[in-house]
């Protein structure tokens, strides 16, 4: 359910913009925001610059798609499923896909203060965390639809949701740093396309395999691998149709449509581009040696 409870704000700080809620300055005091992850991004183009909140204590719970997120000075990546906690003034940042699903809730801190508990500091923990979506369903459904005693029981649900984070903390596997993953990325995207170059040379079934956007496969495979994500495929494809020109009788059109190309004429202007040179210029080149 996209929608917004209610907007808050206070004064902005220097350098890093503090804002109420990302890109709003105008609002009123309650036990708490929430909203989906997608409804807020995507006003935002699914990039959210990075910025602070003077009062506020966040909790994203990410359930599907991918995030990138900056939390002080460090990049971590989340795939498919996690959980960022962002206290007061903790500088943060996102980027995500386009399919990004999940919920961001906005508390006040100094409610949090008031429960007699520590609070978490700034974290990022992947994999799935039901405790934690538990916490945030029932809080945010209490919050939605108040009944009796409606304030003692948003000050024991707060406590459950510190309890749920406490102990996700320990059970889960921290957020690695970006450039980790980055390379686990790339990796794992070359290996996927030595795989299945033949099946498939459209960087969308790849990105989806590794859970990752297709921006973000592109980015990592031009900072990993020195080329785009399409590049890698095709010289992979290339490394193939030259071991089959050199030493098979197959004529052009058949390796081909064995690697996948059913035009001809594409097939060479792909070869032409990474090779140098048209596959029958390469094929006699070699026999003259």
């Amino acid at each position: 359910m996209d929608r917004v409870r209610n907007d808050l704000h206070y004064p902005n700080m220097n350098t890093i913009p503090v804002y109420a809620l990302y890109g709003e300055q105008v609002a009123k005091e309650d036990w708490l925001h929430w909203e989906t992850i997608q409804s807020r991004s995507r006003l935002h183009g699914y990039r959210i610059a990075p910025h602070r909140h003077e009062q506020f204590f966040q909790v994203l719970h990410v359930t599907h798609g991918w995030a990138g997120v900056t939390l002080d000075d460090g990049k971590f990546d989340i795939r498919r499923q996690g959980v960022v906690v962002v206290p007061a003034l903790t500088v943060h940042g996102f980027a995500f896909s386009d399919d990004v699903e999940g919920i961001v809730v906005t508390l006040m801190e100094r409610d949090l203060n008031g429960l007699g508990l520590d609070l978490p500091g700034p974290m990022v923990l992947e994999g799935p965390s039901f405790e934690v979506g538990e916490a945030l369903d029932r809080l945010t459904a209490e919050a939605d639809r108040p009944g009796a005693e409606h304030e003692t029981a948003m000050r024991a649900l707060l406590t459950l949701l510190l309890v749920a984070l406490q102990r996700a903390r320990h059970e889960s596997r921290p957020g690695r740093p970006l450039a980790d993953r980055a390379l686990l990325h790339a990796k794992a995207f070359r290996a996927l396309v030595d795989q299945q170059f033949r099946q498939s040379r459209k960087i969308a079934d790849y990105a989806h395999q590794l859970g990752v956007s297709q921006t973000h496969l592109n980015r990592v495979s031009r900072e990993v691998l020195g080329a785009s994500a399409l590049e890698v495929i095709e010289r992979r494809i290339a490394l193939e149709a030259r071991r089959m020109l050199l030493f098979s009788a197959l004529s052009i059109k058949e390796i081909g449509a064995g690697l996948g190309y059913e035009d001809p004429a594409y097939f060479s202007r792909v070869l032409t581009r990474v090779l140098g040179m048209s596959p029958a210029a390469f094929r006699k080149e070699a026999l003259e040696r």
